[in-house]
């Protein structure tokens, strides 16, 4: 048994430069010929080109060799098949060291095992089956089994003894006749049969063969009858069943994440195939780092994303291009590869379509690899109220994935969050997902810290490349989402300017978007899709709503999606203008001295609870009236409560996570915290010092500049 020297990559030597060769002194010719010993060929290269030095072939040069100190010149190590040492060369042409040469040599049969691996004379290992009156029935493996008879037992058995056999021989139609050994001192081998290594991708040409698979073990399931073992190697996955008993769960030492050689018959099963397992071992050690570093190369080609030109002209997409190729790739990797993909996001317009984008582009995928049904084991989308990662929401996440990899043998899920996880109030949450392993990908447009990073393994914010928030997570994720799968542009072409009329953006690029589609939604129609969206994210709490959002987002039948806008507009109007009559006569209005015209309202006193539009959408709603009030004037609104405030602005050169900063720092007591965009966000307090939080943040927001 040889392994190639990893070092010199089984040359025995390296390259350590470059020297004049000795022969020719470098001119690459040769000093003398013998034209009698030229061929006619020969003769008219010399008469053309002049003679070449056979030393260097005309090079001139030579390499400089240094001799492999890793295998001395070898290229290669030996091991003995028996006991794994290094030896200097095959010893008499067997690949056993000389100490094992001289020992008995016992095999023990691999499940793939025929009668083709039997040899009369050899020693094998069995387990006593069963016993009768003529002799003890032992099993050499699970398929073959043969007869001690009562002429060569020099003792009695037991059912499930160990016993050590020679083969005396093997009579027509299978039957052996075997006689019992004892030894002292032996070596075991262990025997597998000979087959072929086959990919996944061809395995639907092999129904009915045995062969070998070697490649990860990405999800056990147990069923009430066999186990099944989903392996993936470089060109997909294919399942095995293996089977124990009913309801036993075969191979227990096998886990998802193991690299493993399984053999079997591949079967035809309805309209795919399966390998029905005989065996399966785990690999280690070099086969195992050889095979894993092929699928891994094999898997980062297949992830790499689609190169695309932007749907619309913009700088700050451009400059984001290297992070949203590798969110993409990363994506594209968890779906190869299994990887539960868990895709959160914020519950408002701007996150339900970012989120809907990335949605369309993996499902197809999904099915793809897993099956029609593999949506359903390997996605899951799931809505966050608060504008980041809650510690709640992690808990839940954890918990259910916790839950999938006991039942289903599947892996911790890649988390993909939209529309949150840029901010520090999202780290909490972030440090319980890195317990267990859970990988996280951001996609968000919320004022960034750099903290976050520690815990991502990509994150997409226009704030890194000098963009802001008028950049909305809507028209980034259908941007990334064109990067996975770029057959789903034409159907979610639209979102990117729901988006932006949900999240209010004045960029440049929201008005490309919303002009792109225009030929199929008028400003008012991207309007109303936005409202029903927030209308029936409220509703829906921590439901996901899916088929509601499709119906909303055009996705589905459009005579339903627009009945069903009309009528969720209809209904979130009127109770926006009921609240607006509660709330307009209790604003209290007062001057900056910067200028701007600050509005408070108490929502806690003076709105509606527990019912929409909540205390954030209301402040909103009360801020666009009073913008229209004071048309040309810097705006600032804050809906507070006991332990929160929203703030709303325009025209108002705030930086409101810096503020939250200040005010955590120099209100000792206030428990200050929140954070948002720089001047739209949220802040909590303890309520005991509201009084305290609020006079400090109006005297900050009555010192910044106006536009």
């Amino acid at each position: 048994m040889s392994e190639k020297c990893t070092e010199c990559n089984g040359k025995g030597y390296s390259v350590t430069g470059t020297a004049k060769c000795p022969e020719c002194k470098g001119t690459g010719k040769s000093k003398s010929v013998d034209f009698m010993k030229l061929s006619e060929k020969d003769m008219a290269s010399f008469l053309k080109n002049g003679s070449v030095c056979n030393n260097c072939e005309g090079k001139g040069e030579m390499e400089t060799r240094e001799t492999c100190a890793t295998c001395s010149g070898k290229g290669a190590f030996y091991k003995c098949k028996i006991c794994g040492t290094n030896m200097e060369r095959l010893y008499e042409g067997n690949e056993v060291c000389q100490a094992c040469a001289k020992k008995q040599v016992v095999y023990k049969l691999d499940n793939s095992c025929t009668l083709d691996e039997l040899e009369v004379g050899k020693m094998y290992h069995t387990v006593v089956r069963n016993i009768a009156d003529f002799g003890v029935f032992v099993d050499l493996n699970s398929s073959l089994r043969g007869l001690i008879h009562t002429s060569n037992m020099t003792g009695p058995l037991e059912v499930g003894e160990a016993v050590i056999v020679s083969v005396k021989e093997i009579k027509p139609r299978g039957k052996m006749d075997l006689v019992p050994r004892k030894l002292k001192d032996y070596q075991t081998v262990e025997l597998e049969k000979d087959l072929p290594v086959k990919l996944a991708n061809e395995m639907t040409q092999m129904v009915g063969q045995r062969v070998r698979v070697e490649g990860e073990v990405i999800q056990v399931k147990q069923t009430a009858g066999p186990t099944i073992f989903t392996i993936a190697d470089e060109t997909g996955q294919i399942s095995g069943a293996a089977f124990e008993s009913a309801g036993e769960r075969a191979y227990a030492e096998i886990d998802s994440d193991m690299m493993v050689a399984a053999t079997g018959e591949i079967t035809a099963r309805g309209g795919s195939v399966q390998l029905e397992i005989q065996s399966m071992k785990r690999l280690s050690g070099p086969k195992e780092a050889e095979i894993l570093k092929r699928i891994e190369a094999a898997i980062d080609r297949r992830a790499e994303p689609y190169e695309i030109e932007y749907m619309v002209e913009s700088e700050v997409l451009e400059k984001l291009r290297p992070a949203m190729k590798k969110v993409a790739k990363e994506i594209r990797k968890a779906i190869i590869k299994s990887t539960p993909i868990l895709l959160r996001h914020h519950a408002d317009a701007d996150g339900m379509t970012a989120a809907l984008a990335i949605e369309k582009a993996i499902l197809p995928l999904i099915r793809e690899v897993n099956g029609q049904d593999g949506e359903y084991h390997y996605y899951k989308r799931a809505p966050s109220k608060a504008p980041f990662y809650e510690v709640m929401d992690v808990v839940r996440d954890i918990s259910y994935a916790l839950e999938d990899v006991a039942r289903h043998g599947q892996k911790m899920p890649l988390v993909v969050s939209v529309d949150n996880g840029s901010t520090m109030e999202d780290v909490p949450a972030m440090k319980q997902a890195r317990v267990y392993g859970i990988q996280m990908i951001v996609v968000d447009h919320h004022h960034p810290d750099e903290e976050v990073d520690k815990y991502l393994i990509a994150h997409v914010n226009p704030a890194h490349v000098g963009g802001d928030f008028g950049m909305t997570a809507g028209m980034l994720c259908t941007e990334v989402a064109r990067m996975i799968n770029i057959e789903v542009e034409k159907e979610i072409d639209h979102l990117p300017a729901v988006a932006a009329v949900g999240d209010r953006s004045e960029a440049e690029e929201a008005k490309k978007y919303i002009e792109m589609v225009s030929d199929r939604y008028s400003l008012q129609d991207l309007k109303d899709m936005a409202l029903a969206l927030d209308f029936e994210a409220y509703w829906l709490k921590f439901n996901n709503g899916k088929g509601i959002i499709d119906d909303i987002l055009d996705f589905g039948d459009h005579t339903i999606h627009k009945n069903l806008v009309n009528l969720l507009c209809e209904q979130a109007n009127e109770m926006i203008a009921e609240q607006l009559d509660v709330c307009m006569a209790h604003v209290k209005a007062q001057d900056l001295p910067n200028g701007a015209i600050l509005n408070v309202l108490d929502v806690e006193n003076y709105a509606h609870k527990f019912t929409f539009p909540p205390p954030g959408k209301t402040s909103g709603e009360v801020h666009d009236k009073l913008c229209r009030k004071y048309e040309g004037k810097p705006v600032i609104t804050i809906g507070y409560g006991p332990d929160f405030a929203v703030i709303r602005s325009k025209g108002v050169l705030m930086n409101i996570p810096q503020m939250v900063r200040e005010l955590h720092e120099e209100v000792k007591g206030g428990g200050v915290n929140g954070g948002g965009h720089l001047v739209v966000g949220s802040i909590k307090f303890v309520e005991g010092m509201r009084t305290d939080v609020l006079s400090k943040l109006v005297e900050k927001i009555g010192s910044v500049g106006v536009e």
